[in-house]
């Protein structure tokens, strides 16, 4: 039995015509036999087919141009960047009138540049997809920090043929089994807290995050790897996030340092900027993570080293590059529209730079300390406390000073 037209959930499908006409014909059926509605978004340059609800000159016309200037550009890449804005402004003209509950692209390199930039101005949970020639490679541009999956078309998006119809079916129906089961996020029922770590300060966030969910918050943990933090700013920015606890500063001296881990110069700002209450603290502020050990040697010469695997070695810090990340991270606060705090321990940051490790030198923390009290501004507390970053005594004044900062902001 057909679903009443009304219960039926949407899916805003992304797709040209004036290249890929079989193939959106032949997607968008399998959508509406699979029992969704469907919203095609056609950012098309070179002609009108019609049949589309969001139709290029809609695209154009959202972006400020219409589709003939557009196509007065003869420029396949400005002609993309104008189509791509139009389309992410149109797409969400439609959604806040007419919620969508999935968005599907089909696409070569510029289609799925131009899904991939409209799917990440989309919310975390509402289900993406898109098949795309791409997806074999590398799909980082595409995919960004957002929950956004690829299938690969396997051959090439020209025409229709025994692989591309069951590529194409299998998408079509797999987006509407997600949209029919999706549902609007209505805000977190708890407190949602954000924290950066990586395993040599697991022991210390372990004890944070089950205090805290204690207390009765929802607490994510990122691993500061390269894509945790970034990810963690998207959530930031993207939610209603109560508290950020960045705890591991791995990412940001990676990025200043030429290390493996680097998130680019926004790292650890959006949370800032938004106003969301933020604490700060270096935890694995004494290893950059470099390559294998000869190409760390070879990168960062006369330092200590530790090889973590075959493809990972910590390669110790020193005053001056943590004067540089405390530069870093001053510079950061200053834009900040919220409370911050910063905590910094005095005998150690991470696992490795402890007893046990491979990189202690207690002879950077003291000086650190002092450094981050003279350039961090004025409002911003900075608290050096007698303990490692792993030990409870660092652990409980976190605790306590998200506590207080979880209050204030009730």
């Amino acid at each position: 039995m057909t679903e009443p037209a009304q219960k039926r959930p949407s899916v805003l499908f992304i797709c040209t015509q004036d290249t890929k006409e079989e193939e959106a014909r032949f997607t968008r059926a399998i959508l509406e036999q699979a029992g969704v509605d469907v919203v095609h978004l056609d950012p098309s340059v070179r002609r009108t087919l019609g049949g589309a609800e969001i139709a290029p000159e809609v695209v154009a016309q959202a972006a400020g141009m219409t589709i003939e200037q557009v196509r007065a550009l003869h420029h396949e890449g400005k002609c993309q960047d104008v189509m791509i804005r139009g389309a992410i402004a149109a797409a969400h003209a439609w959604d806040a009138d007419h919620p969508v509950s999935g968005i599907l692209a089909i696409g070569g390199s510029m289609g799925t540049a131009l899904a991939g930039a409209l799917m990440q101005s989309f919310p975390y949970g509402l289900p993406k997809l898109i098949v795309s020639t791409m997806a074999s490679g590398f799909t980082k541009p595409y995919m960004g920090v957002k929950d956004i999956a690829m299938m690969n078309a396997v051959t090439d998006i020209s025409g229709l043929n025994t692989i591309s119809r069951e590529v194409f079916r299998n998408a079509a129906n797999a987006m509407a089994g997600m949209a029919k089961g999706h549902e609007r996020e209505r805000g977190p029922d708890r407190p949602l807290v954000l924290i950066t770590t990586l395993g040599t300060t697991e022991t210390s966030v372990k004890r944070i995050r089950q205090a805290l969910e204690a207390d009765g918050c929802e607490v994510m943990v990122f691993h500061s790897s390269g894509a945790g933090g970034p990810t963690l700013d998207g959530l930031a920015a993207d939610k209603d996030v109560a508290l950020v606890l960045d705890l591991s500063q791995t990412e940001i001296l990676d990025h200043l340092n030429g290390g493996l881990a680097d998130a680019g110069p926004d790292r650890g700002r959006a949370a800032l900027q938004k106003g969301i209450p933020t604490i700060l603290a270096p935890g694995n502020a004494d290893f950059i993570i470099g390559g294998p050990i000869d190409a760390s040697r070879a990168q960062f010469p006369g330092r200590r080293y530790h090889e973590h695997n075959p493809q990972l070695t910590a390669v110790r810090t020193n005053v001056a590059d943590l004067e540089r990340l405390a530069d870093h991270l001053a510079a950061n606060v200053r834009a900040a529209n919220g409370p911050v705090r910063v905590f910094t321990p005095l005998h150690g940051f991470s696992n490795h730079d402890s007893p046990a490790g491979h990189l202690l030198d207690l002879s950077v923390p003291g000086p650190f300390a002092a450094y981050l009290r003279k350039v961090m501004p004025e409002n911003v507390p900075v608290t050096a406390v007698d303990s490692h970053f792993n030990d409870p005594a660092f652990s409980n004044a976190v605790i306590a000073a998200a506590r207080e900062m979880l209050a204030a902001g009730r």
